[in-house]
């Protein structure tokens, strides 16, 4: 089915969606959310080290991070420009299936590439908790992370994350809302993570685990002397079930201590720790945490 103005529609788009590198460990893409420069992606896109921030028309930005929530998998950066080409906003909450979708990224070092598709559903998926997702068949790769996915005005629906099997899932843009509503946080430990089922006493059930694989120098995790290896099994007050249980213990603004019980090696003896967070929001760890 033709749209009319399709190509106009994509060309803003384009111009919309940007180019993101991080502490040399690849690139994502992101989008202009307001012309005074913040932009919005991935977290998992946003990683230790220099951010940049390049447009359309070639230009480039450092960019500094304002907010990161590695539960929602959404970051914003903020870049020193004006006058940019916003992305429009639509209710993720009015899209049904069928619709045509338009996604644009920066997947394998092609810049402002474009994919369409439908929308499949909208909502929770097995196997990836309670959280929401734009669920759509339109073809991602890597470097998609961070881009829009935008209904047929070229209004942006979500945010790509991931691919699911044959689908494209997308944070809703109503959460991008809520995210950048919610103000500064530092969710920040400065891991990377595994889930695990780990043994302990002969008989007894496995407990959760979430290993470390590893620590980002100078994160709060490696100031507080975790190392790769180490297991955390939850804090002082309660056990991990899943890796959103860390992620929502993560939440919060301003200096505090998380106290984490752990395994290192000796599987019969837990270890614990004090981490201290909310102390600086100029690093940044990569997927997980």
């Amino acid at each position: 089915m033709a749209v009319p103005g399709f190509g106009e529609i994509a060309e803003q788009l384009r111009r919309s969606t940007v180019l993101i590198q991080s502490g040399g460990h690849g690139a994502g893409s992101g989008v202009i959310w307001s012309s005074e420069g913040l932009v919005v992606t991935n977290a998992h896109v946003v990683r230790g080290g220099r951010v940049s921030v390049q447009l359309w028309d070639g230009r480039e930005f450092e960019a500094t991070v304002g907010s990161r929530d590695p539960r929602r998998d959404l970051a914003q950066l903020r870049i020193d420009a004006a006058n940019l080409p916003a992305a429009s906003a639509a209710d993720s909450s009015e899209l049904r299936p069928g619709e045509i979708a338009i996604a644009i990224g920066n997947p394998m070092g092609f810049v402002g590439a474009l994919a369409t598709g439908v929308i499949h559903a909208v909502g929770p998926l097995r196997g990836l908790g309670s959280q929401s997702w734009v669920q759509a068949d339109v073809r991602l790769a890597p470097g998609n992370s961070g881009g829009p996915l935008a209904n047929a005005q070229g209004c942006v629906v979500g945010i790509n994350t991931m691919v699911a099997g044959r689908l494209a899932l997308a944070i809703p843009s109503n959460a991008v809302r809520d995210f950048l509503s919610a103000g500064p946080a530092n969710a920040w430990l400065g891991v990377t993570l595994h889930p695990a089922a780990i043994p302990r006493a002969a008989g007894a059930d496995k407990t959760f685990g979430l290993v470390v694989l590893e620590v980002e120098p100078g994160s709060p995790a490696d100031l507080a002397s975790l190392l790769p290896g180490d297991i955390l099994l939850g804090t002082e007050e309660k056990s991990f079930t899943a890796i959103e249980d860390l992620a929502r213990t993560l939440q919060g603004g301003g200096p505090r201590v998380l106290r984490v019980e752990f395994l290192r090696g000796d599987y019969s003896r837990i270890r614990r720790v004090a981490v201290q967070l909310g102390t600086s929001l100029t690093a940044r760890s990569p997927v997980a945490a």
